[in-house]
Formats: C-alpha cells, sequence, structure tokens
C-alpha cells in the first residue's frame, strides 16, 4: 500500500469497486498518493525486531534516479522495497532507525529530508518533517534528515542496546561514517518475514493481477493478424494504467511464432501472422506489488490440432499441480509433479520421447514486490504464501511455445488462484476472441 501524503506523481485508481480494492487516496492535500496501512507496518516493525533482538537496525529509502543520466523507462523514483515494507513511505532518500534495548525499549525513528518548496517545482510536492508525517505514517519520532544528527542517532541507539548494528545497505559503514566492526545483514530476516504476506499485501497482489487479468482480456478481443507485436503491448499497458497500475512489474513479453518459444523475449516488434500463437506474460505492479500471469492465444482466433494438443498438455499439467499444493508441500516438490506428469502423459505428441526434454525452466516463484520475490525454496509450503505455477513447452522447430502461468494463495485447505479472471481454456479464450470486435478467421 503506498503512502497516504508521498505525493506521488501517479494517477490515483479508477473508482470502481474491483477486487484488492485498498484504500483510496487521502484528499486533504494536493498530490496525495495511497494511505499507509499503519497497523501492519507497524507490526511488520515489531515482528522483526522480536526476531532480531536487542540491538539497532538502519534502513535506508531509495535515491532518486538522476533524468539526465540514466534513461528512464518509466518513474523516476521507486522506493526500496524493504524500506517500503517496513514504512509505507515513498519519499527518496528518506531513513528508518529501529532500536531494541535489553529491557524491551523499542525506538522508532523516521529521517526525512526537508522539503524544498523550490525543487517540489518541479517534482512534486513531498513528505517533510512535521506533525503531518507523524499522523500519516503512524511513526510518533519524525525528524529533520541531517547526516551528522543520523550519525549521532545511530551511535546512541548502539551504545543503549548493546546490541549489534542491523542494516540493508552492506556499505552503511562508509556512506554514514560508521565504524562498528559488529554490524550485520538483517536481509535475510526480513526475506523470511516478506515470504508470507499479510492481508495488506494480498490486498495490493489482488488488485495488481486484477488489472493484469485484465489487461489479458483486453488483448484477446485486440489480437489479429498483422498487428505488430508492440500494438498488443500497447493494450496491455494501456489497459494497466487506465485501471489504476502504477507501472509495469516487469518488461512486458509478447512474443509471437518463432518468439513463442524465446522464454524472456521483450523486444515486441514483430508482425504477426495467421496461424501463431503469442505468449503474453505480463504483471501490472500496484502499490509496490506486481502481478505475473501467462496465457497463449492464437493470434487467427482459433487453435490449430497440433497447438491444441501441445496446449492442453501444458494445461493439464499446471491442473495436476494445482491439485498437489497444500501446506507442507515444498516448490522442488511441486516441481516433480509437473515433470512427472508430462513424462506420462505426453503419448507421442512430442514423438518417440516425452515432452518433458522442451520444459526448460523452473514451475515456480515467489510473488510479491518484485515478480522473482524474495524468499526460501527450500521452505515448505504455509498460508499466506504466493507464488507462481507456469508450465510450459517451447519447440522452435515448429515455432510453437505454449507457456501458462498463474498466481497462487497458499490458504489453509490447499490454495487460491488470484489469476482466475483471464481465460485459460481453449473453448473460452477462442469464445472470448471469435465474440469480440476482431476480425473473424479460421484454424486448421
Amino acid at each position: 500500500m503506498r503512502v497516504a501524503i508521498v505525493f506521488s506523481l501517479l494517477a490515483a485508481p479508477v473508482a470502481a469497486q474491483v477486487p484488492g480494492e485498498l484504500p483510496e487516496p487521502v484528499s486533504e492535500l494536493p498530490g496525495a498518493g495511497r494511505p499507509v496501512a499503519i497497523e501492519a507496518h507497524q507490526a511488520r516493525r515489531n515482528a522483526l525486531l522480536d526476531r532480531v533482538g536487542a540491538g539497532v537496525i538502519v534502513v535506508p529509502a531509495a535515491s532518486q534516479r538522476d533524468l539526465e543520466q540514466r534513461v528512464i523507462q518509466d518513474n523516476d523514483f521507486r522506493q526500496d522495497d524493504y524500506f517500503f515494507y517496513l514504512t509505507g513511505v515513498e519519499t527518496p532518500d528518506a531513513w528508518l532507525l529501529l532500536s531494541l534495548s535489553g529491557d524491551g525499549e523499542r525506538d522508532v525513528i523516521l529521517y526525512l529530508p526537508e522539503r524544498n518548496p523550490g525543487r517540489e517545482q518541479w517534482t512534486g510536492r513531498k513528505l517533510g518533517p512535521g506533525k503531518d508525517a507523524v499522523r500519516l505514517t503512524g511513526i510518533d519520532d519524525v525528524r529533520k534528515l541531517d547526516t551528522e544528527h543520523l550519525i549521532r542517532d545511530i551511535e546512541a541507539a548502539i551504545s543503549q542496546t548493546s546490541g549489534p548494528l542491523y542494516t540493508t545497505d552492506p556499505s552503511l559503514g562508509v556512506t554514514a561514517g560508521l565504524a562498528h566492526g559488529s554490524m550485520r545483514p538483517v536481509i535475510p530476516v526480513l526475506d523470511s518475514m516478506r515470504v508470507v504476506k499479510d492481508s495488506v499485501e494480498i490486498a495490493a497482489l489482488r488488485r495488481a493481477i486484477y488489472v493484469t487479468t485484465e489487461a489479458h482480456k483486453a488483448a484477446m478481443r485486440t489480437a489479429r493478424p498483422g498487428m505488430y507485436e508492440y500494438q498488443l503491448e500497447a493494450t496491455i499497458e494501456y489497459t494497466f494504467r487506465n485501471l489504476g497500475a502504477d507501472r509495469v512489474g516487469f518488461p512486458s513479453i509478447v512474443g509471437s511464432g518463432p518468439n513463442s518459444t524465446v522464454l524472456h523475449y521483450d523486444v515486441n516488434r514483430r508482425q504477426m501472422e495467421e496461424g501463431d500463437l503469442v505468449v503474453m506474460d505480463i504483471g501490472a505492479e500496484y502499490g509496490q506489488y506486481t502481478a505475473d500471469v501467462t496465457r497463449t492465444i492464437p493470434v487467427g482466433g482459433q487453435y490449430t490440432r497440433r497447438q491444441s494438443e501441445v496446449y492442453n498438455l501444458v494445461l493439464n499439467t499446471q491442473r495436476a499441480v494445482l491439485e498437489a499444493i497444500k501446506p507442507g508441500t515444498t516448490v522442488r516438490e511441486l516441481n516433480r509433479v509437473a515433470r512427472s506428469y508430462l513424462a506420462q502423459n505426453s503419448r507421442n505428441i512430442c514423438g518417440a520421447q516425452s515432452c518433458e526434454r522442451y520444459f526448460i525452466h523452473g514451475l515456480s516463484h515467489w510473488l510479491g514486490m518484485r515478480v522473482h520475490d524474495v524468499g526460501d525454496y527450500s521452505l515448505p509450503l504455509e498460508p499466506g504464501m504466493v507464488l507462481t505455477i507456469e508450465p510450459g513447452l517451447y519447440i522452435p522447430g515448429e515455432n510453437l511455445g505454449v507457456r501458462i502461468e498463474d498466481d497462487i494463495l497458499v490458504t489453509e485447505t490447499g490454495y487460491e488462484v488470484l489469476s482466475i479472471g483471464a481465460p485459460k481454456t481453449i473453448e473460452e479464450i477462442e469464445r472470448l476472441m471469435q465474440t469480440s470486435s476482431r476480425p473473424k478467421t479460421g484454424g486448421s
């Protein structure tokens, strides 16, 4: 969830109620972004301190990118994931200081750069230190960022807690001028927390995934022979922004014909032809959480017999894996289920050998603030984990690639397909494509 008063330049979401709806922007100040989920971020900070124990934790925010020196393809700023996870604040160059003493005393200090009205005329208003920052972030101690004062506060906290100094920034000792022999990384602890999502994170993921499934449907209605891949990409990313997405979670993959067999193809310049399949691997980002949903559709609106048999093998492989998802299993075990299903059900679809040899990537990855989110893949699944399930077959000699990917929430009793809104069966996809305003064409 994004902060209420970081004054993001991004458009607010549409007013319509949709799955994963998050609190609407606060309107009391111009340019306000989305509210901070104060209680959720407080709970995360407390959980982190509980896991680490007595000591000091320092987490810097991201810095704004230089528009003159770097090619910017979206916004010139995206917050550091760890800082956002613990604060919900989008302000660049901020700092968070957490400490826990041996007697259980907890301190939380947020450092914000002082506002600069002259610069804000170029960049938009930012959240600065003051009463509004306290009220809107839920952090009682918000101070003006001053490097010397920050260093003194860190050193004082270390002295008071007599514990180690933890940080997400391994170069902190150099950048902040600190010389502390017991400096330790805190990222492994945060990563273990982030792999299980809380209700606020799941709400943001639901919204990002909803927007992405709507973009898939828009692309299915639009695709036709003669279009360029980038035109289909434009339909997808228009839908993202029209439904309130902040940005793409990763470069959109729209690969047709021979490009359907290239896993991370994102140039999207080929003209699509009758008879092509097109793999659309896309994800909208909302509130700093991203979707990742893939569908493979026939450009002409109808799958050929050969495309159908390969497609259904991939679809049935995914179904077999979904049936195996439950708390306690592992990603490795799910991957084994997928490969075993392919080995036993390929028949003669890929010749004398199993189709498994054309499944050339992993089955799954964690999903969250990053499309390949943090987390240990040896961990048993537990409720609140979100992962993708994405079997695929890629046959370069036939220019035939099929990937089907859904976003899955592990529940107490099994799983929920968060991306269920995107048509997936051959019948569903052909029906949508043939009933749209696109020109009708036949398959063979």
